[in-house]
């Protein structure tokens, strides 16, 4: 919750709008508005991602991991900036109000790593489709499946999530591959004309 709170925090915060503006060298503001839950590298990757995902960089990835953000943290975070713009997005679209963020669960963590997650050429290891068994053989629901589902893979839940956001807001992943598929009455040409439009406004980096 506090990460999905730093995605509608970074909305309004002075040095997301001045960064995004300028070139980073000329940014005065020290600090992001933030809430102050979440370690200043997680609330700075959140700010990033959400504000301005076309000027991330591997370098930029790379300082955040030794900054003590790891490999499954960052993609966790991902996984919910994803689900939090996505959604919010959707009600700014119908006008309709942000729905309230729902109270945080007690509880631990599994903090269990898939051992099928291994470096590939994505900056964070992931899952190929053949090494989706056990407990993660659910996770992709065909042969094929695209890499920016795959990306997530290193924290099964967020593929999950992701798969249930995808089903609502744009296809089921099994449906991807199928270049002939449409949804709710729309072909797949008009599919992918406003899912590219969307994407476009939402500077999607991938």
């Amino acid at each position: 919750m506090a990460i999905a709170q730093e995605v509608r925090n970074a909305a309004d915060c002075p040095l997301c709008l001045e960064r995004k503006q300028a070139l980073p060298s000329r940014v005065n503001h020290a600090e992001h508005a933030s809430s102050g839950e979440l370690p200043a590298t997680a609330v700075e990757a959140v700010h990033q991602i959400t504000t301005d995902p076309g000027r991330l960089t591997h370098t930029w990835f790379e300082k955040c991991q030794a900054d003590g953000l790891g490999d499954a943290h960052y993609v966790e975070l991902v996984g919910v900036v994803v689900t939090v713009v996505s959604i919010d997005a959707f009600c700014r679209g119908l006008g309709v109000p942000l729905h309230p963020l729902p109270e945080s669960q007690a509880g631990e963590p599994s903090r269990r790593r898939p051992t099928g997650a291994l470096p590939e050429s994505a900056w964070v290891p992931m899952i190929k489709e053949s090494r989706a068994t056990g407990d993660e053989a659910d996770l992709y629901g065909s042969d094929r499946t695209g890499n920016v589902i795959r990306a997530l893979s290193l924290v099964p839940d967020e593929v999950r999530g992701l798969t249930d956001l995808s089903a609502a807001h744009y296809l089921r992943p099994k449906d991807m591959m199928d270049l002939t598929r449409g949804t709710a009455g729309l072909d797949r040409l008009q599919v992918e004309l406003l899912a590219g439009r969307v994407s476009a406004l939402n500077e999607c980096f991938y």
